[in-house]
């Protein structure tokens, strides 16, 4: 069995006298790709900022990449940890592979009186490469699509060769084309980097990668289902973990989902 990278036991988490996390478990190890899955309020953001080691839980225990929060050194942590948000709120006319750059430092803008080393830059060079951005590689943060931002983010995030890529909604404000390019670049992961695991959120099924191995639904901040993805993404559990009726397919190692079609009365 593969090393666990991530393990969250029984957490908990309260703000404000509310419970928003109740008692989730989740193990992921080395070469898998989870998807969380749940309604808007659901906690799916609490769980992923247990992840990346931004946020501690009230109760329970988050440990990753073998190291328990609350007994480690936060930054180091992170360095080893991709972060990918679709929300990135640069305003400097950075390159895209200045951009590819700060996953060196961990900021959003290139650092005062910083410059990389050689070794560094074709790090940068290399990770934007491999998602199909090398050769928009000195446009503007402000000319790129969000597409080819959303492809940037992930060079981003690799540059650091992280054990772990968190995604969190990763497909936001895209178009079809732009969508179906992201998910493209991001199931090639698992041929590159087949030991990198990951954890995407989302509460859409078209924004699933084929590659997507497990997935925890979660509603009201508890768990509804997990596991393997093809026995936890069924039409009983997306409908229960949604309060709604749901048809759930999948064509093509890709997930749909749509209302029952409803006969007319009479």
């Amino acid at each position: 069995m593969s090393t666990a990278v991530l393990e969250l036991t029984d957490v908990t988490f309260r703000r404000d006298g509310n419970q928003i996390i109740d008692g989730i478990s989740l193990t992921v190890r080395a070469g898998e790709h989870w998807a969380l899955l749940g309604p808007n309020g659901a906690g799916k953001s609490t769980l992923l900022g247990f992840c990346g080691a931004l946020t501690h839980p009230t109760g329970g225990t988050v440990r990753v990449l073998g190291e328990q929060l609350g007994r480690v050194e936060l930054q180091k942590l992170r360095r080893s940890i991709g972060h990918v948000n679709p929300r990135h709120p640069l305003r400097s006319p950075l390159t895209a592979h200045e951009v590819a750059l700060t996953g060196l430092t961990g900021t959003v803008d290139t650092p005062m009186r910083w410059s990389p080393r050689p070794s560094e830059a074709a790090a940068a060079t290399e990770a934007l490469d491999a998602v199909g951005m090398a050769d928009k590689a000195e446009r503007r943060w402000s000319t790129l699509s969000q597409g080819e931002r959303g492809r940037t983010l992930i060079a981003r995030a690799l540059i650091t060769a992280p054990r772990l890529l968190l995604l969190d909604e990763p497909t936001t404000g895209l178009d079809v084309a732009a969508r179906e390019q992201l998910l493209h670049t991001i199931d090639a992961l698992d041929r590159t980097l087949p030991d990198l695991a990951s954890v995407l959120v989302t509460h859409h099924l078209e924004e699933l990668p084929t590659t997507t191995t497990h997935a925890l639904l979660i509603a009201d901040g508890r768990t509804v289902a997990a596991g393997p993805a093809g026995e936890t993404i069924t039409t009983a559990s997306i409908s229960a973990t949604f309060d709604h009726p749901v048809r759930v397919g999948r064509e093509g190692g890709r997930w749909s989902a749509r209302s029952p079609v409803h006969q007319p009365v009479g």
